[in-house]
């Protein structure tokens, strides 16, 4: 993992619990400064400007450059950086799910775990692992349900 993933993977936990205030509204002081991070105002989606806010953050803090396109759109990442697609998982990478008709839901893998399975850190989710929640939580999801991987 290089340093700017460990770092992003140690900023994204300390978010864990963060939320929309009010629930539903994508808003309140947090989401809206991750959304702020890709030049939106509050009420849009907002896990690919969590991830964005993330990783911005620890190139900061790094001193290396932030490799990923300044997008809320999930898909629109995974198509404007083909550089960074893996197929195999490993922590601090960003996972990619396609629901189609250009929808997405995206976060950071935390840990590979066994029986094809990641464990997460992702906004805009919630404990039944919504891609429309309200809150940055941790999830176990399955591999296969990835369209892929982004590692940065």
């Amino acid at each position: 993992m290089t340093p700017q993933a460990d770092n992003a993977l140690k900023i994204a936990n300390s978010q864990i619990g963060k939320q929309e205030i009010p629930k539903g509204s994508n808003a309140g002081i947090d989401v809206e400064k991750y959304l702020k991070s890709i030049g939106l105002g509050k009420g849009y989606s907002w896990c690919m400007a969590f991830v964005f806010w993330c990783v911005l953050e620890a190139s900061i803090q790094t001193k290396t450059k932030n490799r990923l396109k300044k997008t809320g759109g999930v898909l629109a990442q995974w198509n404007a950086r083909p550089e960074l697609r893996v197929v195999v998982p490993q922590p601090g990478d960003i996972f990619i799910m396609d629901y189609g008709k250009g929808l997405g839901h995206t976060g950071f893998v935390e840990k590979v775990l066994q029986n094809g399975k990641i464990q997460t850190i992702e906004g805009n989710t919630n404990d039944d692992g919504s891609r429309e929640g309200y809150k940055v939580c941790r999830r176990v999801r399955s591999i296969t349900t990835c369209k892929g991987f982004l590692r940065i």
